[in-house]
């Protein structure tokens, strides 16, 4: 059965579509305009892609919740960098797809702060019948997000801070307006052996979606070897008190492959 396109905030057909990879070039110009002030400033292309066996996302409207394919990359310099997110599910079809665009304010030995942006587009499969005829439709919102993100370096290997995102449903039957603020931990290196060690994320957060909040905890264990593009991890979310719709406790299990290139 064929599908369709269908970008709800103006009703045109593959509309959106077009439009994104319009913005992603818009996005690198922006950044390579902003980097040329700073010719020495050294740049990277990094990335990862992930294999998920559960897609999860921390605002449960967005959750895929079967199996899916991930591509993070971050493209740029230690000042303004931009970071694109593209999630497929495993059929092929678009998930959600994030575009963010990033300044790290201040980066010193025991501090950090940085400030973002992004447009965010959401995909869903629904059933609609035109002129008697049932048709499957990917339907398309978009969503205008901002960030802070401060963050206080404990040692070397353990970070913590508060981080803040705010986001708007630009279409009129999206959720409108959300606010996670979270608290949350990083030990981004617990060796078990010379070449192994474990990488371990723990946050507690709180989200208002429109009418609807709860209260959740989340952690991600990852293996990862030294010089090895490849890892394995795991993420789990448990809600505490929520009224949001979705299931109470989610997990996955993911495999990564990463790559850090200098431009």
């Amino acid at each position: 059965m064929k599908i369709h396109f269908l970008n709800i905030a103006n009703n045109q057909k593959n509309l959106s579509m077009k439009v994104l990879p319009v913005f992603f070039l818009l996005q690198i110009n922006i950044l390579v305009s902003a980097q040329n002030i700073d010719t020495c400033e050294s740049r990277f292309f990094r990335g990862s892609a992930t294999l998920t066996t559960k897609g999860l996302s921390t605002f449960p409207n967005l959750t895929l919740g079967k199996p899916a394919a991930l591509f993070d990359f971050s493209i740029g310099g230690e000042q303004f960098r931009v970071d694109p997110t593209l999630r497929f599910g495993l059929d092929g079809k678009p998930w959600t797809f994030i575009f963010w665009m990033r300044y790290q304010a201040v980066n010193t030995e025991k501090f950090g702060l940085r400030f973002g942006a992004h447009p965010a587009y959401s995909f869903k499969t629904i059933d609609v019948t035109e002129n008697g005829n049932q048709k499957k439709i990917l339907r398309t919102q978009q969503f205008l997000a901002a960030e802070i993100a401060p963050v206080f370096y404990v040692t070397e290997n353990i970070s913590i801070g508060p981080y803040y995102i705010y986001s708007r449903g630009v279409d009129k039957d999206a959720v409108r307006n959300s606010n996670f603020i979270t608290l949350m931990a990083n030990f981004s290196s617990i060796n078990l052996s010379d070449n192994t060690f474990l990488q371990l994320m723990v946050q507690t957060y709180f989200l208002k979606m429109d009418v609807n909040d709860g209260f959740y905890v989340n952690s991600t264990l990852s293996l990862n070897r030294q010089n090895f593009p490849f890892s394995i991890s795991t993420t789990v979310n448990q809600a505490i008190k929520s009224t949001l719709p979705g299931n109470d406790f989610l997990w996955n299990f993911n495999l990564t492959y990463s790559f850090d290139l200098p431009i």
